[in-house]
C-alpha cells in the first residue's frame, strides 16, 4: 500500500508583505531604550471589526524618549461603507481629504511600522481592524508585538487611578497623567496622545524598578 504524505504549502504573498514577514525571522528584543515603538490609532465607521471599515490611520514612531512627530504617518482610506452617524466622532466626511485604497494604506502602514513594537489604547480593536484589512486583501495577520496602554496602566497597581473602573478611556489617562488632548478623536492626534501616555507610564515604572520586557509584555 502506498502512503502519500501531504505538506501544506507555504502561501505565497506579494513581495511587500513577504518583506514585512522576513523582518521577524530570528527577531530578538533589544534593550527597551533602544527599541523602536510605534503608537497608532484608527478611526473607523463603527465598532464591529467584521463589518465596519477603517477610515484613517495615524501613527508616530519613537525610540527612547524622542517622538519623531515630523515623521509621523497619517492616512485616509477610501471606503464604500460610510455611516453618517459616526461623523460627529471622527469628523471624516466622504470628501475633503485625499484618500487612498485599502491596499495602498496597508503598504504604507507596513512600510512605516516595520518590526516595531506597536502601542495602542484598547489595542485589540485597532489590531483586529487592521487584520481585517489585511484579510480582505489576501494577506496574513500583523506579526508585531503589541502593548495596550489601558491594560499596562491597569495592571500597574502602584499607579492605578479610579481603582474600580473596569477599563480606562484615553480621556481618563489624559486627565490623570496630565496629557493635553490635542486633536482628540483624530487618528494622528490619538496616536500622539497614546505615545505620550506610554512614555509617562514607562517613567513611573522605571522609578518602581519594573521597567523590563517581562513586566511590559505580561498579560498581553
Amino acid at each position: 500500500m502506498a502512503f502519500h504524505w501531504f505538506r501544506k504549502e507555504k502561501k505565497e504573498y506579494p513581495e511587500f508583505f513577504q518583506s514585512y514577514l522576513d523582518l521577524f525571522e530570528n527577531k530578538s528584543n533589544p534593550e527597551i531604550d533602544a527599541t523602536r515603538f510605534v503608537a497608532f490609532d484608527t478611526e473607523t465607521t463603527g465598532l464591529n471589526t467584521k463589518e465596519d471599515r477603517v477610515l484613517s490611520i495615524g501613527a508616530v514612531a519613537f525610540t527612547g524618549k524622542i517622538i519623531a512627530v515630523k515623521n509621523s504617518l497619517e492616512l485616509y482610506v477610501h471606503q464604500e461603507i460610510f455611516k453618517p452617524e459616526t461623523v460627529k466622532i471622527h469628523e471624516l466626511l466622504r470628501t475633503g481629504k485625499e484618500k487612498i485604497s485599502e491596499l495602498e494604506a496597508i503598504k504604507a502602514f507596513l512600510a512605516y511600522i516595520k518590526d516595531s513594537v506597536l502601542i495602542a489604547h484598547h489595542a485589540n480593536f485597532d489590531k483586529n481592524m487592521i487584520n481585517e484589512m489585511l484579510k480582505r486583501n489576501g494577506l496574513g495577520k500583523l506579526k508585531n508585538t503589541f502593548i495596550d496602554t489601558g491594560v499596562l496602566y491597569r495592571k500597574s497597581k502602584h499607579i492605578i487611578y479610579r481603582e474600580n473602573l473596569p477599563h480606562y478611556s484615553l480621556d481618563d489617562l489624559c486627565k490623570e497623567l496630565k496629557v493635553p488632548k490635542v486633536d482628540r478623536h483624530t487618528a494622528s492626534g490619538d496616536a500622539l496622545i497614546t505615545a505620550v501616555i506610554f512614555l509617562k507610564i514607562l517613567a513611573r515604572l522605571d522609578k518602581q524598578k519594573h521597567l523590563n520586557w517581562d513586566y511590559l509584555l505580561s498579560g498581553f
